[in-house]
């Protein structure tokens, strides 16, 4: 699919999210752009690293920094920001795959979508955790 499409769908999609979660008018477009900023370095990323694991958990800790940085400067929580622009990345389409193949009993294809989904799931956690614990070892380390 073309890449504009994709950045524009996520886009969308975060602001789908950003609306469902009832987020104030004022946090929806940012919090929509980190979605589709997340995405767009996810697919330059892929493209370049050849690695999936790798670029999504460069795009989740970027979504954290960007949320976090948005979060001080609207003087509000950074879950507004962090949920939407973390949401293109989850691996909605493996996990599909991954029920469907197992339903239908073709175990070898549940358990290759299963791991990828586990995969990307963990390097969107990682992503979080690493942005996080840095930001709490900076705030320890200034104080």
């Amino acid at each position: 699919m073309n890449p504009a499409v994709q950045i524009a769908a996520a886009f969308f999609g975060s602001l789908g999210f950003a609306l469902l979660f009832g987020l104030r008018r004022r946090y929806l477009l940012p919090a929509s752009l980190g979605g589709m900023l997340s995405w767009g370095l996810y697919l330059l990323l892929d493209h370049l690293l050849s690695s999936p694991f790798l670029a999504c958990f460069a795009a989740s800790a970027f979504s954290t920094v960007y949320a976090e940085l948005l979060a001080r400067l609207m003087h509000s929580p950074t879950t507004l920001f962090v949920i939407p622009a973390v949401i293109p990345l989850v691996p909605g389409s493996s996990l599909y795959y991954a029920m469907s193949f197992a339903v239908h009993r073709d175990m070898a294809s549940a358990r290759a979508y299963g791991s990828q989904t586990l995969e990307l799931a963990l390097a969107i956690a990682a992503g979080m955790s690493f942005v996080l614990a840095c930001r709490e070892l900076h705030t320890r380390r200034k104080s």
